[in-house]
């Protein structure tokens, strides 16, 4: 049994590593860890999923908890376009290269090498060599 908890554990952070690579900061990372880690290896996936989910998102990069209502605000002064998106607005979802005001991350905010822009009257941040959305500023 205690094989069977060990390879599933390896097992699902195997899968969750490079899937919550993207999480939104520590609390983001480490729920969508644990939600991933779940579907892949039932609850002790979970718990894996959730911790190694954590600690990713802690280490992103991205805008912390702390810092994202001042980083919204700041957006809505900037008044950039609203880009119209059919599906759900989420981590991972790709967005194309014309019709999007894209901007640069002001450096006080520590974000380096990401875009930002507005999509369906939501702030995220992107990517911008592939327009990936990693971020999304709630």
């Amino acid at each position: 049994m205690k094989k069977l908890t060990s390879s599933a554990a390896l097992i699902a952070a195997t899968l969750i590593l490079p899937l919550s690579a993207h999480a939104q900061g520590i609390v983001g990372g480490a729920a969508e860890g644990s939600r991933q880690g779940a579907e892949a290896a039932g609850p002790v996936g979970g718990l894996v999923g959730g911790v190694v989910g954590g600690v990713t998102g802690g280490i992103a990069g991205l805008l912390g908890v702390d810092q994202r209502p001042r980083f919204r605000e700041y957006v809505v002064r900037e008044q950039v376009p609203s880009y119209r998106y059919s599906e759900e607005v989420r981590v991972g979802t790709v967005l194309p290269q014309s019709g999007v005001v894209y901007r640069e991350v002001p450096a006080e905010y520590g974000v380096q090498g990401y875009s930002y822009t507005i999509v369906n009257d939501r702030p995220v941040l992107v990517e911008p060599r592939t327009r990936r959305i990693v971020q999304v500023i709630d």
